[in-house]
């Protein structure tokens, strides 16, 4: 995996042993990025990463120089990974690792005041409930009210009727479905 933009463009990060999780390909990741960077000033953001995954796309808002970054990681495999890596990128003081489930955690982010100018969600493809994720989001109080989710997954889900969708977009097998009031 390898970081494709900010301060640490080009740094390669192998993934970890045994890691069997599908990573964001470069240039789905590219293009998200281009797209957030005409729309935000990456240093002014507080993002929350709901499922952090191998980390990939949180090294990528670390290298750009966000304000401070939330990353949510259930398994404990991927979560020691995570916390070895992005030690090497920000201080502490930009970001907050959490272990846990994010349907718990990210209420619990909101009820401690956390506001969010952007939460990123990148859940397994095949879960079930990829459907509930844009209301709970909205619903959970993590976002400004100018904030957006952003939701990475296949062609298995269709949120053309869903009233906050704004965008879809399309890269090989990825879409990327971006919500906002």
């Amino acid at each position: 995996m390898r970081i494709i933009g900010g301060k640490y463009s080009g740094k390669i990060i192998k993934d970890p042993k045994g890691f069997n999780s599908r990573i964001t390909t470069d240039m789905a990741k590219e293009a998200l990025f281009n797209m957030l960077d005409s729309n935000f000033y990456f240093e002014d953001l507080t993002v929350v990463d709901m499922f952090g995954g191998s980390g990939n796309i949180s090294y990528e808002f670390l290298s750009r120089g966000v304000a401070k970054l939330y990353v949510i990681e259930k398994d404990f495999k991927n979560f020691r990974f995570i916390s070895s890596n992005i030690k090497q990128l920000a201080d502490k003081e930009s970001y907050c690792l959490i272990k846990g489930d994010c349907f718990k955690k990210i209420p619990a982010l909101a009820g401690d005041g956390v506001k969010a100018d952007l939460v990123f969600a990148d859940p397994p493809f095949a879960a079930k409930f990829i459907e509930t994720i844009p209301d709970f989001v909205f619903e959970s109080g993590i976002l400004k009210d100018d904030g957006w989710l952003i939701l990475e997954h296949d062609k298995r889900n269709d949120f053309s009727k869903h009233p906050l969708l704004k965008d879809k977009r399309k890269y090989g097998g990825v879409l990327f479905s971006i919500f906002y009031k």
